[in-house]
């Protein structure tokens, strides 16, 4: 049964109007994947998840629902997600298929591409999904075609005029399309309002959740961990007020760790000269994902800015501090009261002009701060944080 209102003519499939150079220059390529002949019969479930890491964990859960939904065993079930998390999925994905691809190449690079498409069809999948709502046509509805899948179901996308013209090409050609509401749904409602539509029952939302082998800390004290980086500078905290925080928790008996990519310290020199201080170390650079999560999961106190270390703390049931701006509030986070829990606060400061989509016009520089996320106060961190951390220190 086909659940898909986009339509276009015979004629508009071979030369469709308004589509990007990069279509094009891609287009030939995806074509000879997509009919790449495969002689095994199709089978199992293919479930594209080109997205970030906190955007893996807010599916997560969701994902234990699509072996009823789809009627495939959960072995037959594999997951294509990207290379940033794909250390953590043996464990996060215990049970599942994972292919793990470079989606920056995948975006730019017209061989990579084909050699990971070929890989997708010869597959053989009998059902691919995308249900991901803010997504680049180029990667996951690409991949969702290319698999050459009988039921090609997605949800349907945030689509506004210059991407109206590449998302009806691509929509029109699946099978189902799911409305999962208006922006700015959050995430986590529209994952499950997804596969409820798919399996005809109402699969309730539940806090995201990940299971993580439990690893003793070597840090004997109660430890607090900052984040003070993220992908989009403008996403950051101050670190100046990241400094001033430390300060504080030193004071009430933590000791504090800074966290982060070690890319993101070429902008942090003066982390060298806090480091020197008393209860505070600089752990920047010097930890893989996986050995961050077994920080994450053993800290008393994890303050971060909304970035996927944030979504991870949560989901391994820290206590947690998000500071939250503006571009896309309550998509993402912070995340629906019923779903958010008691250990955990999210922290904003609310403007005129939240829902800008990030494309803020308030920066004298594109390496500062937004100025919803530079004007959430000190104070109001430092109560959230006593708040949720009260007989831990």
């Amino acid at each position: 049964m086909e659940n898909n209102p986009f339509k276009t003519s015979f004629l508009g499939r071979i030369f469709p109007a308004g589509m990007r150079k990069r279509w094009w220059m891609f287009r030939l390529f995806d074509v000879i994947a997509q009919r790449w002949p495969v002689f095994k019969p199709k089978k199992g479930l293919l479930v594209i998840r080109m997205d970030g890491i906190g955007d893996m964990v807010l599916f997560r859960s969701s994902l234990e629902h699509y072996s009823q939904a789809f009627d495939v065993d959960k072995a037959d079930i594999t997951v294509v997600g990207c290379e940033s998390w794909s250390s953590l999925a043996g464990q996060v994905f215990e049970g599942y298929n994972v292919i793990s691809i470079n989606e920056h190449r995948y975006a730019k690079r017209p061989f990579y591409r084909f050699r990971i498409s070929l890989k997708i069809r010869k597959l053989s999948a009998k059902i691919a999904v995308g249900d991901s709502f803010l997504r680049r046509a180029l990667m996951t509805d690409s991949l969702v075609l290319v698999s050459g899948a009988e039921r090609k179901a997605v949800c349907l996308p945030y689509i506004n005029e210059p991407t109206k013209a590449e998302y009806t090409w691509y929509l029109s050609q699946f099978t189902d399309v799911i409305d999962t509401g208006p922006y700015p749904t959050h995430e986590i409602i529209r994952h499950h309002r997804f596969v409820s539509e798919i399996s005809g029952k109402d699969c309730k939302p539940v806090t995201p959740a990940i299971t993580w082998p439990d690893t003793p800390a070597t840090i004997p004290e109660p430890y607090a961990i900052l984040n003070p980086g993220s992908n989009e500078y403008g996403r950051r905290w101050p670190l100046e007020s990241y400094f001033e925080l430390a300060r504080e928790l030193v004071k009430i008996g933590y000791k504090v760790m800074f966290v982060g990519k070690a890319d993101e310290k070429k902008t942090a020199d003066a982390l060298d000269t806090i480091a020197r201080e008393d209860g505070i170390i600089d752990m920047t650079g010097k930890t893989n994902l996986n050995g961050l999560l077994d920080l994450l999961k053993n800290a008393k106190l994890v303050v971060s800015n909304d970035t996927g270390p944030a979504h991870l703390s949560i989901a391994l049931g820290a206590p947690t501090v998000v500071i939250v701006g503006g571009g896309h509030f309550t998509s993402f986070v912070p995340y629906p009261p019923e779903q958010t829990p008691e250990q955990v606060r999210f922290v904003h400061e609310e403007m005129d002009c939240y829902h800008c989509f990030w494309r803020c016009d308030k920066r004298q520089n594109p390496k500062d701060s937004f100025p919803c996320v530079e004007a959430v106060p000190l104070q109001t961190v430092l109560e959230a944080c006593q708040e949720i951390t009260s007989g831990h220190s």
